[in-house]
């Protein structure tokens, strides 16, 4: 009997882990070819910000592409619009975060490009007073995916009425503009921060900065847990299996890594404002605060002369060409490999895994229908899909 049990265990186990596997294995479902939010300031202070998005799917097996959801900043969102027509249907959505459900009028197979635009009305933003007396700053981070690259992500920022930027950017007829270009999964831009008196727009002094706050409405929190519950029930078979010597199989552990990124940039020798030469390591201009930059570009190693010369985090200036300079950024990120035990070693994942999975698809920056690193049992039932499945079957009967 005991035998038979410990045979059973073993094939409960191996049908669980096997989604997981099979999901880390294929690598991303889909790739992020362009995305881009701009953002204007209404007199109210509120924001406009309108998204462009390509999205490519790679994988259709598990599904094709039929609805995504995009981050945004948080829950207090007064409106969204769709303003392409492939788009049936859009709205608010919470599931452990604020997003915007997009739901399309067609299906997308692998291989097919959709390219959607929308608007995300949005409040509570800013913060008055946040680091200067007489000063409002407004801070930005666009939605990010977990279990997505993207090829490119630009934000531009209407800079009228702004007195400073945290971050040097591109000033592109009236907008400061800032890319990022072959960003990893989960790979977050970096926050923009901007700062406008405090009498440039109607300010509200009662209103304070909330950026991707959790949220405990919907089924998202409990289906979370759920999820880790069971993820500790595996946990728990991995260590009667280990107790009594099973010892064969293939498991995944994760390893927190760099990359180095580094970014062609020219500035301008004079300043394209007022006409004052530009200080040493200066990024803009003191007397009227316009960037001295003149380009930036994200470059490969094998397209820049001696890299080797350029690997510590910083501005190295570039040879042989005036004012311009390679700037150096190490981004970490975390990769999933297997691994293969032999007798007497540890099994990497488990638990640990039904919680990372857990996150993938329920945090700040989005997802598509279809995210099989969730579907731990192989039904292909998924919570999303059930939604959308009674939605349609209530629109038949009325």
């Amino acid at each position: 009997m005991k035998k038979k049990a410990l045979i059973l265990l073993t094939l409960i186990l191996s049908l669980m882990l096997l989604p997981v596997e099979k999901a880390y294995a294929s690598g991303p479902d889909d790739e992020i070819l362009d995305y881009t939010v701009t953002v204007d300031v209404n007199e109210d202070a509120t924001l406009m910000l309108k998204y462009h998005i390509e999205w490519k799917v790679l994988n259709d097996s598990i599904g094709e592409l039929e609805w995504v959801k995009i981050g945004i900043p948080n829950s207090h969102m007064l409106d969204c619009k769709a303003l392409t027509d492939n788009i049936e249907d859009i709205g608010y959505y919470s599931d452990s975060g604020s997003y915007v459900r997009i739901d399309f009028k067609d299906s997308y197979e692998e291989g097919e490009i959709v390219k959607f635009d929308f608007t995300v009305h949005q409040d509570y933003m800013y913060q008055v007073n946040m680091l200067t007396e007489g000063e409002t700053v407004y801070c930005f981070i666009p939605g990010w995916f977990d279990e997505i690259p993207v090829d490119r992500l630009e934000v531009r920022w209407n800079a009228d009425k702004a007195i400073q930027f945290n971050r040097s950017g591109i000033n592109e007829n009236g907008y400061m503009t800032w890319t990022e270009r072959n960003m990893a999964e989960g790979e977050k831009f970096p926050e923009v921060r901007v700062t406008y008196k405090n009498d440039a727009f109607g300010f509200d002094m009662s209103k304070t900065y909330e950026e991707f706050e959790a949220s405990d409405d919907g089924d998202g929190p409990f289906l979370a847990g759920m999820i880790m519950f069971l993820g500790g029930i595996v946990l728990l078979f991995m260590v009667v299996f280990k107790i009594t010597g099973y010892n064969n199989g293939t498991g995944f552990e994760t390893e927190t890594r760099r990359k180095i990124k580094r970014t062609l940039v020219k500035y301008y020798p004079t300043c394209q404002g007022c006409g004052a030469a530009r200080p040493e390591n200066a990024e803009k201009c003191e007397y009227c605060g316009r960037s001295f930059i003149e380009s930036e570009e994200t470059i490969e190693e094998e397209k820049i002369e001696k890299p080797e010369s350029y690997t510590s985090e910083g501005l190295h200036p570039y040879a042989g060409m005036p004012n311009t300079y390679v700037r150096v950024h190490y981004i970490p990120y975390v990769v999933r490999k297997p691994v293969s035990r032999s007798t007497g070693s540890g099994f990497h994942g488990g638990g640990g895994c039904a919680c990372a999975c857990a996150c993938a698809c329920a945090c700040a920056g989005g997802g598509r229908a279809g995210c099989s690193a969730k579907d731990f049992y192989n039904t292909n039932l998924k919570t999303e899909q059930i939604r959308r499945l009674k939605k349609k079957q209530n629109s038949r009967n009325i």
